[in-house]
């Protein structure tokens, strides 16, 4: 049978799942299982969903891969709160950080206000832009991980 390569439009769970499989048995292979789990947060406006956060959490990570906040919710501190609310879910979860990717027509100074820290940036990502990469590692992990073994 003759190998091939094609787009797949709108690819399904079993497609994806297909898809992930080669990596998961070679990363299973070097110990580190792929496992991602969704991490989502909702934003209600008297009781209706409107916005929230998105994010997936895979080898002691957090991505927080989107945040949306309506334009009439914008100034009250719900963009600080999701994000607030995600790290602690990733705590709980035994993540050592979290990281997330912005654009610089985005706000990526959001992220910095938040203790983020720029590592990594692709330039026109679009046009004249740039998608900016930032970090934060979470203080209750690091405590762990820097306490000498006979306090633990």
């Amino acid at each position: 049978m003759a190998i091939s390569i094609a787009r797949l439009e709108a690819p399904s769970e079993s497609d994806m799942a297909a898809i992930v499989a080669p990596l998961d048995e070679f990363s299973r292979a070097r110990g580190f299982p792929f496992l991602p789990r969704v991490l989502a947060l909702g934003l209600y406006d008297g009781g209706e969903l409107v916005g929230g956060q998105v994010g997936q959490v895979n080898w002691n990570w957090l991505h927080l891969q989107l945040l949306g906040v309506p334009e009439q919710l914008r100034g009250r501190s719900l963009g600080r709160a999701l994000v607030a609310q995600a790290e602690r879910e990733a705590e709980v979860l035994s993540c050592v950080g979290v990281w997330v990717d912005t654009f610089t027509f985005q706000v990526p100074g959001f992220y910095e206000r938040l203790g983020y820290v720029r590592f990594g940036e692709l330039p026109n990502y679009p046009d004249a832009e740039s998608r900016i990469f930032l970090r934060k590692m979470l203080a209750a992990r690091q405590a762990d991980r820097q306490r000498p073994a006979s306090e633990t």
